[in-house]
Protein backbone atom coordinates (compact mmCIF):
# COMPACT_ATOMS: atom_id res chain seq x y z
CA UNK A 1 0.00 0.00 0.00
CA UNK A 2 1.35 3.57 -0.94
CA UNK A 3 2.47 5.64 2.06
CA UNK A 4 0.68 8.72 2.62
CA UNK A 5 1.44 12.22 1.14
CA UNK A 6 3.42 13.84 4.55
CA UNK A 7 5.00 10.36 5.58
CA UNK A 8 6.69 9.85 2.70
CA UNK A 9 8.22 13.25 2.18
CA UNK A 10 10.03 11.95 5.26
CA UNK A 11 13.14 10.44 5.21
CA UNK A 12 14.15 7.17 7.62
CA UNK A 13 14.47 7.85 10.77
CA UNK A 14 18.19 6.75 10.97
CA UNK A 15 18.16 6.33 15.03
CA UNK A 16 15.29 3.60 14.71
CA UNK A 17 17.87 1.24 13.31
CA UNK A 18 20.23 1.68 16.71
CA UNK A 19 17.06 1.47 18.96
CA UNK A 20 16.15 -2.02 17.38
CA UNK A 21 19.53 -2.56 17.68
CA UNK A 22 19.64 -2.28 21.49
CA UNK A 23 16.50 -3.56 22.47
CA UNK A 24 17.30 -6.64 20.52
CA UNK A 25 21.35 -6.67 22.37
CA UNK A 26 19.20 -5.98 25.89
CA UNK A 27 17.33 -9.16 24.80
CA UNK A 28 20.01 -11.17 24.83
CA UNK A 29 21.12 -10.58 28.43
CA UNK A 30 23.37 -7.46 27.39
CA UNK A 31 24.33 -4.55 29.60
CA UNK A 32 24.21 -1.67 27.63
CA UNK A 33 25.16 1.89 28.47
CA UNK A 34 22.73 4.56 26.77
CA UNK A 35 24.40 7.39 25.64
CA UNK A 36 22.63 7.70 22.70
CA UNK A 37 19.37 9.14 23.42
CA UNK A 38 18.96 12.45 25.25
CA UNK A 39 16.61 11.35 28.25
CA UNK A 40 17.69 12.76 31.17
CA UNK A 41 18.21 10.23 34.52
CA UNK A 42 18.03 12.86 37.16
CA UNK A 43 15.16 12.78 39.40
CA UNK A 44 12.60 15.59 38.71
CA UNK A 45 13.33 17.95 41.98
CA UNK A 46 11.80 16.91 45.19
CA UNK A 47 9.96 20.48 46.09
CA UNK A 48 8.66 20.65 42.45
CA UNK A 49 6.95 16.59 43.03
CA UNK A 50 5.29 17.27 46.15
CA UNK A 51 4.14 20.79 44.69
CA UNK A 52 2.57 18.21 41.54
CA UNK A 53 0.79 16.10 44.41
CA UNK A 54 -0.48 18.54 46.61
CA UNK A 55 -2.27 19.90 44.00
CA UNK A 56 -3.41 16.83 42.34
CA UNK A 57 -5.55 16.32 45.37
CA UNK A 58 -8.18 19.21 44.56
CA UNK A 59 -10.68 17.73 42.11
CA UNK A 60 -10.66 20.84 40.53
CA UNK A 61 -7.94 20.64 38.82
CA UNK A 62 -8.92 17.89 37.05
CA UNK A 63 -10.86 19.31 33.77
CA UNK A 64 -10.02 20.56 31.17
CA UNK A 65 -6.78 23.39 31.34
CA UNK A 66 -5.89 26.36 29.38
CA UNK A 67 -3.73 25.45 25.92
CA UNK A 68 -2.02 28.58 26.10
CA UNK A 69 -0.85 28.11 29.57
CA UNK A 70 -2.42 29.36 32.71
CA UNK A 71 -1.60 32.80 33.76
CA UNK A 72 0.81 32.19 36.65
CA UNK A 73 2.76 29.65 34.86
CA UNK A 74 2.89 32.54 31.92
CA UNK A 75 3.91 35.24 34.21
CA UNK A 76 6.79 32.87 35.86
CA UNK A 77 8.06 32.38 32.66
CA UNK A 78 8.44 36.33 31.63
CA UNK A 79 9.40 37.26 34.82
CA UNK A 80 12.43 34.03 34.31
CA UNK A 81 13.00 35.74 31.19
CA UNK A 82 13.56 39.22 32.84
CA UNK A 83 15.47 37.80 35.82
CA UNK A 84 18.05 35.56 33.37
CA UNK A 85 17.84 37.83 30.19
CA UNK A 86 17.06 41.04 31.22
CA UNK A 87 14.22 40.56 28.40
CA UNK A 88 10.82 41.99 29.18
CA UNK A 89 7.55 39.94 28.14
CA UNK A 90 4.37 40.66 28.03
CA UNK A 91 2.74 37.36 29.60
CA UNK A 92 -0.62 37.83 27.91
CA UNK A 93 0.89 38.31 24.39
CA UNK A 94 4.37 37.39 24.21
CA UNK A 95 3.97 33.99 25.87
CA UNK A 96 2.34 30.26 25.30
CA UNK A 97 2.99 27.68 27.11
CA UNK A 98 3.37 24.39 25.16
CA UNK A 99 3.90 20.27 25.76
CA UNK A 100 7.62 20.70 25.35
CA UNK A 101 10.00 22.52 23.11
CA UNK A 102 9.61 20.15 20.21
CA UNK A 103 5.40 19.98 20.29
CA UNK A 104 5.72 24.30 19.90
CA UNK A 105 8.45 24.06 17.27
CA UNK A 106 6.25 21.71 14.80
CA UNK A 107 3.29 23.38 15.80
CA UNK A 108 4.46 26.92 14.81
CA UNK A 109 5.91 25.53 11.34
CA UNK A 110 2.12 24.52 11.05
CA UNK A 111 0.96 27.61 11.87
CA UNK A 112 3.26 29.75 9.61
CA UNK A 113 4.12 27.93 6.76
CA UNK A 114 3.00 27.69 3.53
CA UNK A 115 3.11 24.95 0.53
CA UNK A 116 6.79 25.77 -0.66
CA UNK A 117 8.17 27.52 1.72
CA UNK A 118 12.07 27.71 2.42
CA UNK A 119 13.65 27.70 5.64
CA UNK A 120 17.11 27.83 6.43
CA UNK A 121 18.50 25.18 8.96
CA UNK A 122 22.04 24.73 10.12
CA UNK A 123 23.12 21.04 9.04
CA UNK A 124 23.17 19.00 11.38
CA UNK A 125 20.72 20.70 13.49
CA UNK A 126 17.68 18.39 16.18
CA UNK A 127 15.47 16.41 13.62
CA UNK A 128 12.12 18.12 14.48
CA UNK A 129 13.83 21.69 13.02
CA UNK A 130 13.52 20.61 9.55
CA UNK A 131 10.70 17.89 9.99
CA UNK A 132 8.51 20.50 11.36
CA UNK A 133 8.74 22.15 8.15
CA UNK A 134 9.08 19.18 5.92
CA UNK A 135 5.56 17.62 7.39
CA UNK A 136 4.37 21.25 7.09
CA UNK A 137 4.68 21.26 3.32
CA UNK A 138 8.28 23.44 3.78
CA UNK A 139 10.99 23.00 1.57
CA UNK A 140 14.15 23.54 3.88
CA UNK A 141 18.21 24.99 2.59
CA UNK A 142 20.96 23.42 4.89
CA UNK A 143 23.59 25.75 5.94
CA UNK A 144 26.72 23.47 7.06
CA UNK A 145 27.94 26.40 9.14
CA UNK A 146 28.94 27.31 12.41
CA UNK A 147 28.37 30.38 14.65
CA UNK A 148 31.40 32.29 13.25
CA UNK A 149 32.24 34.52 10.60
CA UNK A 150 30.76 32.76 8.31
CA UNK A 151 27.77 32.70 8.64
CA UNK A 152 26.11 36.15 7.79
CA UNK A 153 27.94 34.75 4.32
CA UNK A 154 25.69 31.95 4.38
CA UNK A 155 23.01 33.24 4.89
CA UNK A 156 23.55 36.17 2.02
CA UNK A 157 23.89 32.83 -0.31
CA UNK A 158 21.08 31.29 1.16
CA UNK A 159 18.69 34.41 0.50
CA UNK A 160 20.59 34.95 -3.45
CA UNK A 161 19.72 30.92 -3.86
CA UNK A 162 16.28 30.08 -3.14
CA UNK A 163 13.34 30.91 -4.58
CA UNK A 164 11.10 32.06 -2.86
CA UNK A 165 12.84 34.19 -0.76
CA UNK A 166 13.43 32.50 2.73
CA UNK A 167 10.60 32.39 5.22
CA UNK A 168 12.18 31.53 8.36
CA UNK A 169 15.87 30.99 9.67
CA UNK A 170 16.46 28.31 12.76
CA UNK A 171 19.02 28.83 15.31
CA UNK A 172 19.79 26.29 18.28
CA UNK A 173 22.43 27.96 20.67
CA UNK A 174 23.65 25.83 22.64
CA UNK A 175 23.21 23.35 19.71
CA UNK A 176 22.06 19.93 19.67
CA UNK A 177 24.04 17.94 18.54
CA UNK A 178 27.02 19.92 18.25
CA UNK A 179 27.22 21.88 21.54
CA UNK A 180 28.58 24.91 20.45
CA UNK A 181 27.56 27.66 21.83
CA UNK A 182 26.72 31.21 19.90
CA UNK A 183 27.47 35.26 21.40
CA UNK A 184 25.31 38.03 21.91
CA UNK A 185 27.20 39.61 18.70
CA UNK A 186 26.62 37.00 16.79
CA UNK A 187 22.48 37.28 17.35
CA UNK A 188 23.04 41.37 16.93
CA UNK A 189 24.24 40.29 13.43
CA UNK A 190 21.68 37.82 12.86
CA UNK A 191 18.90 39.90 13.71
CA UNK A 192 20.21 42.96 11.88
CA UNK A 193 20.06 40.47 8.85
CA UNK A 194 16.25 39.21 9.39
CA UNK A 195 15.41 42.25 9.60
CA UNK A 196 16.73 43.88 6.60
CA UNK A 197 15.62 40.39 4.54
CA UNK A 198 11.94 40.54 6.21
CA UNK A 199 12.81 36.75 7.70
CA UNK A 200 11.64 35.19 11.25
CA UNK A 201 13.85 33.50 13.59
CA UNK A 202 13.22 31.00 15.37
CA UNK A 203 15.36 30.09 18.66
CA UNK A 204 15.30 26.92 20.18
CA UNK A 205 16.97 27.67 23.82
CA UNK A 206 16.33 24.28 25.87
CA UNK A 207 19.82 24.24 26.97
CA UNK A 208 20.17 27.57 28.38
CA UNK A 209 21.03 26.86 31.69
CA UNK A 210 23.39 24.09 30.55
CA UNK A 211 26.66 25.37 30.51
CA UNK A 212 30.25 25.22 31.77
CA UNK A 213 33.31 27.18 32.12
CA UNK A 214 32.20 30.18 31.07
CA UNK A 215 29.26 32.70 30.85
CA UNK A 216 25.37 31.94 31.13
CA UNK A 217 24.21 31.54 27.41
CA UNK A 218 22.70 34.45 25.99
CA UNK A 219 18.91 34.65 24.28
CA UNK A 220 18.58 36.16 20.78
CA UNK A 221 15.76 38.23 22.79
CA UNK A 222 18.42 40.34 24.02
CA UNK A 223 19.04 42.52 20.87
CA UNK A 224 17.02 45.55 21.04
CA UNK A 225 14.71 45.05 17.69
CA UNK A 226 14.78 40.73 17.85
CA UNK A 227 11.19 40.98 19.49
CA UNK A 228 9.72 42.21 15.59
CA UNK A 229 10.86 38.96 14.30
CA UNK A 230 11.95 36.43 16.58
CA UNK A 231 10.48 34.07 18.89
CA UNK A 232 12.70 31.83 21.06
CA UNK A 233 11.75 28.04 22.51
CA UNK A 234 12.74 26.39 25.99
CA UNK A 235 11.94 23.71 27.74
CA UNK A 236 11.87 22.91 31.68
CA UNK A 237 13.22 19.22 30.86
CA UNK A 238 16.51 19.67 31.27
CA UNK A 239 16.84 22.63 33.33
CA UNK A 240 14.60 20.70 35.62
CA UNK A 241 14.79 17.53 34.79
CA UNK A 242 11.21 17.07 34.02
CA UNK A 243 11.26 15.01 30.80
CA UNK A 244 8.27 13.31 30.52
CA UNK A 245 6.27 16.55 32.25
CA UNK A 246 6.41 17.51 28.54
CA UNK A 247 6.75 21.47 29.66
CA UNK A 248 8.29 24.06 27.50
CA UNK A 249 7.29 27.68 25.96
CA UNK A 250 7.82 30.10 23.34
CA UNK A 251 8.00 33.39 23.66
CA UNK A 252 8.70 36.54 21.47
CA UNK A 253 6.92 38.50 18.98
CA UNK A 254 3.40 38.98 19.44
CA UNK A 255 2.17 38.48 15.88
CA UNK A 256 3.90 34.62 15.70
CA UNK A 257 2.95 33.80 19.14
CA UNK A 258 -0.78 34.77 18.16
CA UNK A 259 -0.22 32.28 15.56
CA UNK A 260 0.68 29.32 17.34
CA UNK A 261 -1.64 29.86 20.00
CA UNK A 262 -4.22 29.47 17.66
CA UNK A 263 -2.79 26.35 16.00
CA UNK A 264 -2.64 24.85 19.65
CA UNK A 265 -6.41 26.02 20.48
CA UNK A 266 -6.91 23.57 17.78
CA UNK A 267 -5.10 20.51 18.57
CA UNK A 268 -4.65 20.54 22.53
CA UNK A 269 -6.40 21.93 25.94
CA UNK A 270 -2.94 22.20 27.50
CA UNK A 271 -1.26 20.75 29.97
CA UNK A 272 -2.71 18.51 32.98
CA UNK A 273 -3.28 21.96 35.27
CA UNK A 274 -1.17 19.99 38.10
CA UNK A 275 1.34 19.86 36.27
CA UNK A 276 1.18 23.51 34.59
CA UNK A 277 1.28 24.75 38.89
CA UNK A 278 4.56 22.56 39.54
CA UNK A 279 5.76 23.77 36.81
CA UNK A 280 5.47 27.27 37.67
CA UNK A 281 6.44 26.23 41.23
CA UNK A 282 9.91 25.82 39.35
CA UNK A 283 9.99 28.70 37.47
CA UNK A 284 9.45 30.57 40.69
CA UNK A 285 12.44 29.11 43.24
CA UNK A 286 16.02 30.46 43.98
CA UNK A 287 17.78 28.53 41.18
CA UNK A 288 19.25 26.04 43.08
CA UNK A 289 17.33 23.53 41.56
CA UNK A 290 18.86 24.26 38.15
CA UNK A 291 22.51 25.06 39.73
CA UNK A 292 22.24 21.10 41.19
CA UNK A 293 21.67 20.01 37.80
CA UNK A 294 24.39 21.77 36.11
CA UNK A 295 27.00 21.01 38.48
CA UNK A 296 26.25 17.06 38.00
CA UNK A 297 26.49 17.41 34.13
CA UNK A 298 29.53 19.50 34.44
CA UNK A 299 31.07 16.49 36.12
CA UNK A 300 29.66 13.73 34.49
CA UNK A 301 31.29 15.85 30.85
CA UNK A 302 35.06 15.94 33.02
CA UNK A 303 34.48 12.53 33.18
CA UNK A 304 33.67 11.73 29.98
CA UNK A 305 36.15 13.39 27.95
CA UNK A 306 39.17 11.88 30.72
CA UNK A 307 38.07 8.13 30.41
CA UNK A 308 37.64 8.53 26.82
CA UNK A 309 40.62 9.98 25.68
CA UNK A 310 42.19 7.66 28.42
CA UNK A 311 40.35 4.71 26.38
CA UNK A 312 42.33 5.96 23.13
CA UNK A 313 39.39 8.09 21.97
CA UNK A 314 40.12 12.01 22.31
CA UNK A 315 36.07 14.09 22.34
CA UNK A 316 36.47 17.62 22.72
CA UNK A 317 34.71 19.18 25.82
CA UNK A 318 31.65 20.82 25.15
CA UNK A 319 31.14 23.95 26.58
CA UNK A 320 26.94 23.74 26.95
CA UNK A 321 24.40 21.57 26.47
CA UNK A 322 24.27 17.69 28.06
CA UNK A 323 25.90 16.36 25.06
CA UNK A 324 29.44 15.75 23.72
CA UNK A 325 30.11 16.06 19.50
CA UNK A 326 32.61 13.25 19.06
CA UNK A 327 34.66 12.86 15.84
CA UNK A 328 34.57 9.30 14.87
CA UNK A 329 38.33 8.15 15.54
CA UNK A 330 40.43 7.91 12.24
CA UNK A 331 40.08 4.50 11.53
CA UNK A 332 36.69 3.61 12.02
CA UNK A 333 35.82 6.79 10.05
CA UNK A 334 35.34 5.02 6.75
CA UNK A 335 32.33 3.13 8.32
CA UNK A 336 30.12 6.34 8.38
CA UNK A 337 28.40 7.14 12.00
CA UNK A 338 25.75 4.51 11.72
CA UNK A 339 27.96 1.71 11.36
CA UNK A 340 30.53 2.96 14.02
CA UNK A 341 27.30 3.24 16.19
CA UNK A 342 26.19 -0.19 15.59
CA UNK A 343 29.93 -1.84 16.28
CA UNK A 344 29.72 -0.12 19.31
CA UNK A 345 26.43 -1.80 20.75
CA UNK A 346 27.69 -5.23 18.96
CA UNK A 347 31.01 -5.17 20.56
CA UNK A 348 31.31 -2.70 23.54
CA UNK A 349 27.79 -2.73 24.87
CA UNK A 350 27.76 1.08 24.48
CA UNK A 351 24.83 3.41 22.47
CA UNK A 352 25.42 6.40 20.80
CA UNK A 353 23.40 8.20 18.69
CA UNK A 354 25.13 8.51 14.85
CA UNK A 355 25.31 12.14 13.24
CA UNK A 356 23.86 11.16 10.06
CA UNK A 357 20.82 10.93 12.03
CA UNK A 358 20.99 14.62 12.39
CA UNK A 359 22.06 15.76 8.66
CA UNK A 360 24.23 14.22 6.30
CA UNK A 361 26.98 16.69 7.64
CA UNK A 362 26.77 15.59 11.01
CA UNK A 363 28.12 11.66 9.50
CA UNK A 364 31.52 11.83 10.82
CA UNK A 365 30.67 12.26 14.26
CA UNK A 366 28.56 10.50 16.97
CA UNK A 367 26.66 12.46 19.75
CA UNK A 368 27.10 11.58 23.11
CA UNK A 369 25.07 11.78 25.96
CA UNK A 370 25.52 12.48 29.49
CA UNK A 371 22.52 10.72 31.00
CA UNK A 372 24.59 7.50 32.76
CA UNK A 373 26.53 8.48 35.90
CA UNK A 374 29.76 8.69 36.22
CA UNK A 375 30.68 5.18 37.49
CA UNK A 376 28.28 3.97 34.01
CA UNK A 377 30.50 6.21 32.09
CA UNK A 378 34.03 4.81 33.20
CA UNK A 379 32.73 1.74 32.58
CA UNK A 380 31.47 3.23 28.73
CA UNK A 381 34.97 3.85 28.16
CA UNK A 382 36.47 0.52 29.36
CA UNK A 383 34.19 -1.40 27.26
CA UNK A 384 35.38 0.73 24.56
CA UNK A 385 38.97 0.40 25.20
CA UNK A 386 38.45 -3.39 25.04
CA UNK A 387 36.77 -3.17 21.18
CA UNK A 388 39.30 -0.73 19.98
CA UNK A 389 41.94 -4.01 20.63
CA UNK A 390 40.11 -6.47 19.84
CA UNK A 391 40.06 -8.46 16.45
CA UNK A 392 36.65 -7.31 15.72
CA UNK A 393 38.09 -3.75 15.10
CA UNK A 394 40.96 -5.22 12.45
CA UNK A 395 38.15 -7.34 11.16
CA UNK A 396 36.65 -4.26 9.62
CA UNK A 397 39.70 -2.77 7.86
CA UNK A 398 41.04 -0.57 10.70
CA UNK A 399 43.89 -0.48 12.97
CA UNK A 400 43.53 -0.81 16.59
CA UNK A 401 44.14 2.54 18.55
CA UNK A 402 46.66 0.35 21.12
CA UNK A 403 48.74 -0.86 17.72
CA UNK A 404 49.41 2.68 16.41
CA UNK A 405 52.71 4.56 17.69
Amino acid sequence: MEEFHKVRRLPPYVFEQVNRLKAAARARGADIIDLGMGNPDLPTPKAIVDKLCEVVRDPRTHRYSSSRGIPGLRKAQANYYARRFGVKLDPDTQVVATLGSKEGFANMAQAITAPGDVVLCPDPTYPIHAFGFIMSGGVIRSMQVEPDNGFIPALERGVRHSIPKPLALILNYPSNPTALVASLDFYKDVVAFAKKNDIVILSDLAYSEIYFDGNPPPSVLEVPGAMDCAVEFTSMSKTFSMPGWRMGFAVGNERLIAALTRVKSYLDYGAFTPIQVAATAALNGDGSDIAEVREVYHKRRDVMVDAFTRAGWAIPAPAASMFAWAPIPEQFRHLGSLEFSKLLIEHADVAVAPGVGFGEHGDGYVRVALVENEHRIRQAARNIKRFFASDVAQSHNVVPLSARG
